[in-house]
């Protein structure tokens, strides 16, 4: 009797240890932040690929990344030009208050930004790829593999150097997965070059046609604009592979479950009336999220995010607070509930980029409004969309009266101060309703939101017009063209110094 009492209290007793060992193992489990990979495209349409439609670029493994994941539909960013997006992404504030706001000015050392506390939690952090933030917060990150913004890697004078791999910028995230500690939780920004301009051949085995590109309507169906496209496309397909080879990289360490990926562009299509503008062509985004820990494959988002919403999120994954000077929102829940909604409409900016400009729009599921503060100039493209092929062909079917009028939007001079468009029944925004008094209470309210955003965040118009860098006829550089470019501070001097000479 009292052996078997003694196998009964044993076999009771290994029941509980395991049972205590198995909510022990849970809770560790639950507790454990998430190693998290942020991979950034470098103008790259937010429609620009299978996951979102498009039937013939080649992107398998950013399709199987949303097959895996979590698509949104509702996604923008805070800004349609390179730096001051990716300044706006880490820092976790509107362009216009990270001192950052103009193409190519560095972020200052003051800026706060998630990587320092996730990092001090004990995030393992580096970057590799496109840096374009400039050197006062690379001390941010524990490890940077900085290569320039056309894909070469920087030489100890800051010039080009030899181009390092296949110039896409993407040549070290393997190399980085590699280098990641175990035991450590890690966070990566993984930015490519890819799509950006200039464009090459033979970059790909398997290059798209002619026959293969869909031009949005205010393209004219040229034959330089389709060769324009096929290169973009290209470097799309290049861009892939590598996140394929991310992937793959992440399952071969065992990393896949608690790994979350989030995939986006810094800004639109390299191409007139897309970067640069404030149309969904220049600030809508691709937003992938996979994270098979926790997000149900195939699941659709269809509720509106912001760039600016990344930093405060990835510090709540991190099981941190965010920080109180941050303006986006947490759209943490999302991943497990997308039907929630964060945020009722967002906020973007174009500030200069090659020319001059300054403008402001709203965004709603349904309406876009967008405010141009310097109507005197036109729409004129990003510096290297100016010399592509695609706005050649534009600029010599103007000269003979043959675009049409949606195809003239970059021509136009004065602009309309205000643009109202419904980008549900007009997704390519080419009707202006602002004028249309059916709509007169829809222009009113966002109006209202535009004014309240921009004086919560102290947005206002600079004191001068910073002048052009390239001549808006020729196309070729201005005179005073510097670079690097000048400081805020430098370039105050110079504004001043003109205006005192007029």
């Amino acid at each position: 009797m009292q052996n078997k009492n003694i196998i009964l209290y044993t076999f009771l007793l290994s029941i509980l240890v395991t049972s205590c060992n198995s909510k022990s193992k849970k809770a560790i489990e639950k507790n454990t932040p998430p190693n998290i990979i942020l991979i950034l495209a470098d103008d790259m349409a937010w429609d620009d690929s299978g996951a979102y439609g498009h039937p013939k670029i080649k992107t398998p493994n950013i399709d199987k990344l949303a097959e895996e994941g979590m698509r949104f539909d509702q996604a923008f960013l805070t800004a349609s030009s390179c730096s001051p997006s990716r300044t706006s992404i880490i820092t976790g504030l509107y362009p216009h208050n990270t001192n950052a706001e103009q193409l190519h000015w560095p972020l200052t050392p003051d800026k706060e930004t998630f990587v320092e506390h996730l990092k001090a939690s004990g995030y393992w952090t580096a970057q590799a790829g496109k840096w374009h933030l400039g050197d006062a917060i690379k001390d941010r990150f524990n490890k940077v593999y900085d290569v320039g913004t056309s894909g070469f890697q920087l030489a100890p004078d800051g010039k080009k150097a030899v181009q390092k791999g296949d110039g896409s910028g993407c040549e070290n995230w393997v190399p980085l997965i590699k280098e990641t500690p175990k035991n450590q939780p890690f966070f990566l920004w993984l930015a490519a070059v890819d799509p950006h301009r200039p464009y090459t051949d033979s970059i790909i085995s398997n290059p798209h046609e002619l026959h293969d590109v869909i031009l949005p309507p205010y393209f004219p169906d040229t034959k330089e604009a389709r060769k324009d496209f096929v290169y973009y496309y290209n470097e799309i397909t290049r861009l892939d592979n590598y996140v394929g080879k991310v992937v793959t990289q992440l399952e071969k360490q065992n990393l896949t479950e608690n790994t979350l990926i989030l995939f986006i562009s810094d800004n639109g299509r390299p191409f007139p009336r897309d970067k640069t503008t404030l149309y969904d062509g220049g600030i809508k985004t691709p937003w992938i999220v996979k994270w098979p820990k926790k997000i149900k494959p195939n699941s659709v988002c269809k509720n509106l995010v912001s760039s600016i919403d990344i930093a405060p999120t990835f510090l709540k994954l991190a099981d941190l607070e965010a920080r109180q000077n941050f303006k986006g929102k947490d759209f943490s829940i999302l991943l497990t509930n997308p039907e929630e909604n964060i945020r009722d409409n967002i906020y973007a900016e174009d500030h200069w980029h090659d020319y001059e400009d300054y403008t402001r729009a709203i965004r709603t599921k349904e309406y876009k409004y967008i405010k141009n503060f310097y109507p005197d100039l036109p729409n004129t493209p990003s510096a290297d969309a100016f010399t592509s092929g695609t706005f050649k062909s534009m600029m010599n079917l103007k000269e003979k009266g043959e675009l049409n009028e949606a195809q003239l939007a970059c021509f136009k001079t004065p602009r309309a101060t205000e643009e109202l468009y419904n980008t549900v029944i007009d997704p390519y925004e080419l009707n202006n309703l602002a004028l249309n008094p059916e709509y007169k209470t829809v222009l009113e309210n966002l109006r209202v939101k535009m004014k309240k955003i921009r004086t919560n965040t102290n947005d206002s118009l600079p004191a001068f017009r910073t002048p052009d860098e390239f001549d808006r006829i020729t196309g070729k550089p201005n005179s005073f063209r510097k670079r690097p470019r000048p400081s805020k501070k430098e370039m105050a001097k110079i504004i001043l110094n003109m205006h005192e000479t007029k």
